[in-house]
């Protein structure tokens, strides 16, 4: 497979997932829009607490000063007006964070802006707007309330589900439909014919491209597959990574155990997965992004949040 050479690997993130505006959104719940705005502008000079996100930009936004080179852009897509989203700005200027492209959408979905800006991720605390973005081709996932900390030393850790993440949800509409035996002999069957990919393909080779800026051994990012599948079922996927020519640094066959732990011992910077049970176990050990997606997610419905 030929991969497309990535320029600058670009992250959308929404502000109230850069940032903890827990505060100020509570202002808009209980008394609307004006009193929101009103008490944004007067707080403008206040820096925000870091979000649940907040790390992982700061350590994206710390590989061009490894890599010596523009590799990676952070952009902030906000359902906030340009007027409230000066106090983002003002924080963003506080914590020394070279984000300097925007889009403020005054309550819009600002999610149509995601392609003009040539993002390969989207990161927002709006499950609607991350559907819209993943309805449109781009990866993109829900971070989940945490009380993690953020690790500001080392190396960036990615770790990923498997289906309906990096892979389409094909083999899980199997498993869901006629359980784990017919999702076996299914897979067994189909294991020398490469999956297709999921949501999060495109990403895990941008970041491959990164990975490949550094001497081996030495790049300053990793990536982990964390999957629920066991043998005889890993073989498929091995085997379509290998199709792909995509390189995982990690892979995890977990057979059904709980996902937290390993995540936690692998050190994850974030964790992706489309099962929500998945990820709020997750979310205890590691800063965690619900992939709205596959047909785990088929009944969902997600409402929008306001400002972000």
């Amino acid at each position: 497979m030929t991969q497309t050479t990535v320029e600058k690997l670009v992250i959308a993130i929404s502000s109230r997932a850069l940032f903890d505006l827990s505060e100020s959104h509570k202002v808009f719940e209980e008394q609307g829009l004006e009193a929101y705005q009103q008490y944004q502008i007067a707080h403008e000079d206040e820096p925000l607490a870091p979000g649940d996100a907040f790390g992982l930009v700061n350590k994206l936004l710390n590989l061009n000063k490894l890599i010596k080179a523009s590799r990676v852009e952070v952009i902030l897509l906000s359902r906030n007006s340009a007027d409230t989203g000066l106090r983002v700005f003002n924080s963003i200027s506080h914590y020394g964070l070279n984000i300097t492209r925007a889009a403020f959408c005054g309550g819009d979905s600002p999610y149509r802006y995601i392609s003009a800006f040539n993002c390969h991720l989207f990161l927002s605390t709006d499950g609607g707007d991350v559907r819209l973005a993943l309805e449109h081709g781009v990866a993109a996932a829900t971070i989940l309330p945490s009380k993690v900390s953020s690790k500001q030393e080392g190396s960036l850790r990615f770790a990923f589900d498997g289906d309906a993440v990096l892979f389409s949800d094909e083999a899980e509409q199997i498993y869901k439909a006629s359980g784990l035996e017919a999702f076996t002999a299914s897979e067994l069957l189909a294991a020398n014919q490469p999956l297709s990919g999921g949501p999060f393909k495109h990403f895990l080779a941008a970041l491959q491209q990164l990975q490949m800026e550094f001497p081996p051994g030495e790049a300053p990012i990793r990536t982990c597959l964390v999957t629920a599948r066991s043998a005889p079922t890993h073989e498929r996927v091995v085997k379509t990574l290998r199709a792909w020519n995509i390189r995982i640094d990690e892979s995890l066959f977990l057979g059904g155990m709980d996902k937290g732990d390993f995540l936690r011992a692998y050190d994850a910077d974030v964790f992706f997965d489309d099962q929500e049970a998945h990820c709020d176990s997750a979310r205890n050990h590691v800063a965690t992004g619900h992939v709205p997606s596959g047909v785990a997610n088929h009944k969902k419905d997600n409402k929008v949040q306001g400002p972000a």
